[in-house]
């Protein structure tokens, strides 16, 4: 990673992702985690002071060393026991059928590999156990769509491999979960904004594998 990458951009994304709006959608996807719960994409840890107490534990999947320190504080002051646990999301260094929930927010656009990482998530879930979401992605309207992708190389480079045109929907229903929630909307703020601000906020189970 470069220096923008590595020291910036996580800088950013904490800032970024930790307004208003974002933090009320992130306590409401957290809200169904319950148990043992992966984090793919943990970053700054801004999700932890919205962890229910069904969660017992969290093994957390950062490649950012910046980040993780950045998360320190918050790991601190934290009630849930949180580990460390690989940095790749493509290549989850944990069992099979070892976790109850699995969350990621606003991380599948990075990951350069998301239907393996979406496997990965799968593979480690138990039968049953949840995947809860937030991203944002690929919006339904034409004219943002279209500025998405051409936008998106950009975003790719001065983002840390961001993605704009993500069908976050259909990559997580591919991956073999049934979603039995989904909230499809923009953030608000300034119509200039839609490209980046068009999120998928659900949940999903996933399915015995071979089912």
């Amino acid at each position: 990673m470069g220096l923008w990458t590595e020291r910036v951009v996580p800088r950013i994304v904490d800032r970024a992702l930790s307004i208003g709006e974002v933090m009320k959608d992130r306590e409401r996807v957290c809200a169904r985690l319950t148990g043992q719960v992966i984090e793919v994409g943990f970053g700054s840890g801004l999700n932890i002071e919205m962890y229910p107490p069904a969660v017992e534990s969290v093994a957390a999947v950062e490649p950012s060393d910046v980040a993780w320190r950045m998360s320190a504080a918050r790991r601190a002051a934290s009630r849930t026991t949180i580990t460390r646990s690989g940095l790749d999301g493509e290549r989850l260094d944990e069992p099979d059928d070892s976790f109850d929930s699995a969350l990621s927010t606003f991380t599948l656009c990075t990951i350069p590999d998301v239907e393996q990482a979406l496997r990965e998530i799968r593979r480690v879930l138990r039968p049953g156990g949840s995947f809860c979401f937030l991203e944002h992605g690929l919006a339904p309207d034409a004219g943002v769509a279209r500025w998405q992708h051409r936008i998106d190389p950009v975003e790719q480079a001065v983002a840390g491999g961001c993605h704009l045109t993500r069908d976050i929907e259909r990559l997580v229903s591919g991956a073999g979960f049934a979603i039995n929630e989904l909230d499809r909307r923009y953030l608000p703020g300034p119509g200039i904004g839609r490209p980046w601000t068009y999120v998928y906020a659900g949940g999903a189970l996933a399915a015995e594998w071979g089912g």
